[in-house]
């Protein structure tokens, strides 16, 4: 679960591009005709620049004959995981051919509408034309419908498996925290000038069980869920610093969010519905607006009752808190993918994990060729050398030798820029010498001491269409679960490890310098530093 996450991993879905000739896509099965844009007038090799800009979209070889010799047998685990990794390469080679058509049978109505092809030809044989083309449209959208029940069908398998395999990789057993005062050390002046110089020495402990949140870390604002997931009639359950709260949309539409609990009786409030602006108690009607006042009793007098709200904002897609007692700071981070980037896919996941464990993970990159060998890293060579580039005071840089920017955003936030030429792959020493790219947003949301609310984004500066195909959000959460399992069997391994008194961070090296300053930075939060280190 590093900077990449899975989105790498999820552009070559999984399969690599295969070498083919020129005049591969003329012999698709299924499609007359040669792909082929054509314009009236202008330079050809705006043309041929074009047609190579796409090519690789669909140079994808057809994985049908090379599927799993299983049919009527029993499977173990690896089989059926192969026979579901078939699924996957069929149903994305399926969807770029259902793609493909459209865009044929698209580039042919413009070339009927032509305003110079029109004089040549009738009004009868234009509508002819049109008529044909729009017939084979409607196929082609009717075998959208048949890959998206594909998908479906292939979801369906996927959680079965998920399920079967979690049993062995996560197991359910949490390890108890024991009663006892936490043994980590904090940070001082001592451990800065360690970091500077890069010893290697031992300079952080971060060992035994989670100690409780300091006050100074809810001094934040916090993104706790995206725009699109909180409709006028819905609401939000989470979980921050322990405490467990219900994000709502009052009657003038703004977020709001309060103790999700109930003042009579204490029953969780999301379990109710949420009725002209204000959420409403299942357990005897009792309804509160987005500062936690009591506006409805049934059956009962109306007391004066409020129950506790937080400072709510929206901005730029998300949903932000601040669960703090300090006075909420005057603005928001931005936290847009930078311009040029489109949007493709936003995904929340709860995960079984302390959020400083998982910011450690996301913060690193050293590790992928090891960890993620059967998704984003397949293939990756291992560097002599893994260096990250940073100013000597601040918490962002770039990877080398990966074309990967990254920044560390207080209080638990993670950015990142990945330049690809090619889906799948890394290629350039930095990304401005990369022509495509992807941006990630990772947030951390602390839950628990052992709990995390991680909220992804996923932006691209190319492929535009992807956004478009109306199953690809469905595979983006795939293929994140897939990298993420990968990480968190190690990561849970660490933590058991840490509650039971192993220091995490035993010897920091060079390219551990991002997530060294993460913590130097969370110690000086925590003991209430008037002045934050890498702050500027």
């Amino acid at each position: 679960m590093n900077a990449a996450v899975f989105s790498a991993s999820a552009l070559s879905l999984p399969i690599s591009f295969s070498k083919t000739r020129s005049s591969y896509l003329s012999r698709k099965k299924g499609v007359k005709g040669e792909f082929r844009i054509f314009a009236v007038f202008g330079d050809e090799s705006g043309l041929l620049e074009k047609k190579s800009q796409w090519r690789p979209l669909f140079d994808v070889e057809d994985p049908r004959s090379k599927a799993p010799p299983y049919k009527g047998k029993f499977l173990d685990v690896n089989q059926a995981i192969e026979v579901a990794r078939f699924d996957i390469q069929y149903l994305d080679w399926r969807a770029r051919q259902d793609l493909l058509t459209i865009m044929i049978l698209h580039d042919k109505v413009v070339d009927v509408l032509n305003p110079l092809a029109r004089e040549y030809k009738s009004i009868g044989t234009v509508k002819k034309e049109l008529a044909g083309l729009q017939e084979e449209l409607s196929k082609a959208h009717q075998q959208v419908h048949i890959s998206e029940a594909r998908v479906s069908t292939a979801l369906d398998k996927l959680a079965h498996m998920e399920e079967l395999v979690n049993d062995r990789l996560l197991p359910g057993r949490v390890v108890a925290e024991l009663d006892k005062p936490s043994t980590s050390a904090t940070a001082s002046a001592v451990e800065l000038d360690r970091e500077k110089t890069n010893t290697g020495a031992k300079s952080l402990n971060v060992s035994g069980p989670v100690p409780p949140y300091s006050p100074h870390l809810k001094n934040f604002w916090y993104p706790v869920a995206f725009t699109a997931d909180l409709k006028h009639d819905t609401m939000v359950p989470i979980e921050c610093f322990e405490q467990p709260w219900v994000i709502f949309r009052g009657e003038d539409g703004k977020p709001g969010c309060v103790r999700n609990t109930c003042a009579h009786r204490a029953c969780p409030l999301d379990l109710g519905t949420v009725n002209e602006g204000r959420i409403q108690c299942p357990y005897h009607g009792w309804e509160y607006s987005t500062d936690g006042e009591c506006k409805k009793m049934p059956s009962t007098k109306l007391l004066k009752v409020k129950i506790k709200s937080l400072p709510c904002l929206e901005q730029e897609g998300m949903i932000w808190i601040w669960p703090g007692d300090e006075p909420p700071a005057p603005t928001l981070p931005c936290l847009q993918p930078p311009s040029g980037f489109l949007i493709h896919a936003e995904l929340v996941m709860d995960l079984p994990v302390e959020h400083g464990l998982l910011l450690d993970n996301l913060l690193d990159l050293a590790h992928a060729p090891f960890t993620h060998t059967s998704t984003f890293a397949k293939g990756w060579s291992v560097p002599s050398l893994v260096k990250f580039l940073t100013p000597s005071s601040g918490l962002q840089g770039y990877w080398d030798p990966y074309p990967i920017d990254m920044e560390f955003k207080p209080p638990c936030i993670v950015l990142s820029t990945i330049g690809i030429s090619k889906p799948g792959k890394l290629e350039g020493k930095s990304t401005k010498q990369c022509a495509t790219h992807l941006h990630q947003l990772h947030v951390c949301l602390p839950s628990s001491k052992n709990k995390t609310r991680l909220l992804y984004r996923m932006s691209l500066d190319f492929a535009p269409i992807l956004k478009n195909l109306p199953f690809m959000e469905h595979l983006w959460r795939h293929f994140a679960e897939q990298v993420l399992n990968e990480d968190l069997r190690l990561v849970l391994g660490q933590q058991e490890r840490m509650l039971n008194g192993a220091n995490i961070w035993n010897l920091p090296v060079a390219y551990d310098k991002l997530g060294v300053r993460y913590r130097l930075w969370r110690n000086a939060v925590d003991r209430g530093d008037d002045k934050l280190p890498f702050s500027g």
